[in-house]
């Protein structure tokens, strides 16, 4: 196949969400070694063009209840390992029909989704649901969760469970959003390449939700990252510790 072919299903396979420079990553998994400035010279020939990315934000804070944790990740986003420092947010995607409300878990060591809730209401149930999806094990000795000052996040139920699994809370301060930034980035993400500009191709909230579930595995198996050595995140956390 032509490399200018090759380039074209690429973009393509990745909803033209891709830009030269993950295009030149992904050929290079593939085992075609090429300069980058050669592929952003036929990406311009071939007219294609990585779509923009748009930031809206809902917040999950309701009020001020008091504080319940401190804040023990000071922006240090990264981590060493799978399961060290883990973030969690909620965010709206709002349709004629009504609206959907998503609440993942993200592992900092490889901007991993461990595990999803999607929910009409973003209520307590929701978050608890969340919870035992992502943290099953009995025991998370050394995990951080950080999280917003969310109503959610201050209940009594959310800090029983962490303190059950030996996991330690972490929140941002109030208002202050760059301080869960891995988790802003995802939802940044998710909502540019899957949900902005694209929101009348939904004819359901039962079809936007299975576009997310679907979006979740493909971000998570498929969708590389630069940072990540143009690997996945379920491809750098196998190759490291497969």
């Amino acid at each position: 196949m032509a490399l200018k072919e090759l380039i074209q299903d690429i973009y393509d396979e990745h909803h033209g969400n891709y830009g030269y420079r993950r295009i030149h990553l992904e050929l290079r998994n593939r085992g075609f070694i090429v300069n980058h400035k050669k592929i952003q010279r036929l990406m311009k020939r071939l007219g294609l063009k990585a779509r923009i990315r748009r930031k809206r934000k809902y917040s999950s804070y309701r009020g001020e209840i008091g504080k319940k944790a401190d804040n023990l990740i000071n922006r240090q986003f990264s981590a060493s390992k799978p399961y060290e420092k883990c973030y969690t947010d909620v965010t709206e995607f709002a349709l004629a029909e009504g609206k959907l409300y998503l609440s993942p878990v993200l592992d900092g060591y490889n901007s991993e989704i461990i595990d999803f809730t999607v929910s009409r209401s973003p209520d307590l149930k929701q978050v608890q649901s969340m919870l035992e999806k992502a943290f099953p094990a009995k025991s998370y000795s050394g995990t951080i969760l950080h999280s917003d000052q969310g109503w959610q996040y201050q209940h009594q139920s959310y800090h029983h469970f962490l303190e059950n699994k030996g996991i330690r809370p972490s929140m941002s301060r109030k208002g202050n959003s760059p301080d869960n930034g891995m988790m802003e980035s995802f939802f940044g993400i998710l909502k540019s390449e899957m949900f902005y500009g694209l929101e009348t191709s939904y004819q359901s909230l039962d079809e936007l939700e299975q576009a997310i579930a679907d979006y979740i595995f493909y971000y998570n198996n498929k969708r590389i990252k630069t940072k990540l050595k143009g690997l996945s995140p379920v491809q750098y956390r196998t190759k490291s510790f497969g």
